[in-house]
């Protein structure tokens, strides 16, 4: 992917917050819900976009998707995932995540 496509899926706060979230580990959908507080709708149609795009893969686990970054993110996304640690809106998003149960990346 080029810089510009990178940029483009970078340019939505949303995805960068789920981005975000992904750095730290696989998430399902149910789990984005529960952090961001947006609809599943909202949550899965971004997840999609990023997944055209590369930047993330989703795997089956029995009933649920998870999903996770890209195998081989990109230097251009490894770099702007770090910097997304001084944002203070990403911060709180990664305080939910420490308070959500994520064990085994698979909703109950």
């Amino acid at each position: 992917m080029d810089l510009v496509e990178t940029y483009k899926c970078l340019a939505d706060g949303t995805r960068l917050r789920i981005l975000n979230l992904l750095s730290q580990g696989a998430l399902c959908v149910c789990h984005f819900q529960t952090i961001l507080e947006e609809p599943q709708v909202k949550i899965s149609k971004h997840l999609r976009y990023l997944r055209d795009h590369g930047l993330v893969r989703a795997a089956r686990s029995g009933n649920w998707i998870v999903y996770t970054l890209a195998a081989k993110p990109s230097k251009l996304l490894t770099v702007n995932l770090l910097c997304l640690n001084q944002d203070p809106s990403l911060k709180k998003d990664l305080a939910r995540l420490r308070q959500t149960d994520t064990s085994n990346a698979v909703c109950c």
